[in-house]
């Protein structure tokens, strides 16, 4: 297959969606490879590296000019709706391409409605299903511990305290006190990550079944007098709640927030907003020269005075809401992203070019549009759109990407 690597124009974006490493592997498994100029240079990956491993160099038609695509940021995700370069990337991209990539379309699922009148098959990688098969091709894990690593420093560095314990000629400093908000994978990595400075680290998490992971990476669990039997949806992701749980949470979590010197937001709900869980009252009440990073920034932030990618000071606290934390560790995060999609590829591949076939979970969940229609039945719904009979939507069965 003809695969197209083109460079990610969001702004502040850095990651490259295959690294050389993954270009040697899938060149020597019969794949032609075309990297658009430029399109690793941010991540430490110069065109020169790419020619090595037996990529072919181009512009950024030749890169789209391909029979899949494969990006960090999907064409037309998310926030790249009303961007001018979205008419450019779909006039360049043939309707006979496959597109990968991410796409956040439960948040944005708008952008997913151009995709399908376009005629291209697009995958959106953030909805792969948590089963053991999908493991390899997790580029929200992957993405997310990179986040939360991210998160600690960021934190570490800005608050007015050093984070471990010291005994000194001049006397002892207490270590520092962290609370993460949230414990998937960004909160554990955020969790280790401060434990490892030397901070004293509590963390919350609406699901239960977080505590042994809290604890297993050197957290205490902070227990609160909810009732969370109905917190954990499907895939083991928290379940939204009603605003009644969420007030009265706020409201029990006070105290451990104003007592921590760096708190660290990253509870997510898939396809909805993040909730708020600190207010700006809870804020007032934090001790000055406290941080909060809030590292749900990009699902509209766990803090209600959060400002997206803009670092505030309120009452004396910092509040950092970046929206796109993995690109702070470029070359890392890209490698792991590469290896992710690159398995994804192989998967969607088969044999005999892509196979979209129905009772494969990977491929139902991740398949947003295909043949003018968008497939999805979640983002047919976000979009009310009614659900096409059998004949309209089509078996989904094994098909070969044309070339021109």
């Amino acid at each position: 297959m003809h695969i197209g690597v083109p460079r990610e124009v969001v702004p502040g974006e850095t990651r490259v969606a295959l690294t050389p490493n993954e270009v040697r592997s899938l060149t020597a498994e019969g794949h032609q490879i075309v990297v658009e100029h430029g399109a690793g240079d941010r991540a430490g990956h110069p065109d020169n590296e790419y020619l090595d491993a037996g990529a072919l160099s181009g512009d950024r038609a030749n890169a789209f000019n391909a029979d899949i695509v494969l990006q960090v940021h999907l064409v037309g995700a998310g926030n790249r709706a009303s961007n001018s370069d979205l008419d450019q990337d779909l006039k360049l991209t043939r309707r006979s391409t496959v597109l990968a990539g991410l796409a956040n379309p439960l948040s944005h699922p708008e952008p997913v409605r151009r995709l399908a009148e376009h005629s291209v098959t697009t995958f959106s990688l953030d909805l792969l299903p948590r089963i053991t098969r999908a493991q390899a091709m997790d580029v929200l894990s992957s993405q997310s511990s990179i986040a939360g690593y991210r998160a600690a420093l960021i934190a570490a560095e800005r608050v007015d305290k050093m984070l471990p314990m010291m005994t000194t000629a001049a006397g002892s400093i207490a270590p520092a006190r962290v609370l993460v908000l949230g414990a998937g994978v960004a909160g554990l990595q955020s969790i280790a990550t401060t434990r490892r400075l030397g901070a004293v680290v509590h963390a919350y998490d609406i699901r239960a079944a977080a505590r042994e992971q809290v604890e297993s990476v050197g957290g205490t669990f902070v227990d609160l007098p909810l009732d969370t039997s109905s917190a954990e949806g499907s895939g083991g992701y928290a379940q939204a709640q009603q605003e009644e749980f969420y007030a009265r949470q706020r409201e029990v979590l006070g105290n451990e927030v104003a007592a921590a010197d760096i708190v660290i937001a990253t509870a997510q709900v898939p396809g909805k907003p993040a909730p708020i869980l600190i207010t700006e009252d809870m804020v007032r009440a934090m001790r000055p020269g406290s941080v909060i990073v809030d590292a749900a920034a990009a699902q509209g932030g766990n803090c209600a005075l959060s400002v997206a990618d803009e670092t505030i000071e309120r009452f004396s606290v910092s509040i950092i809401a970046p929206t796109n934390l993995p690109a702070g560790a470029a070359a890392h995060a890209s490698r792991l992203y590469a290896r992710n999609i690159a398995n994804f590829t192989r998967h969607l591949l088969g044999d005999d070019g892509p196979q979209l076939t129905a009772d494969d979970p990977i491929i139902r969940d991740t398949l947003l549009t295909r043949e003018g229609q968008v497939v999805h039945a979640g983002l047919r719904a976000l979009l009310g759109l009614e659900t096409p009979d059998a004949s309209a939507a089509g078996a989904l069965h094994a098909v070969t990407a044309e070339r021109n």
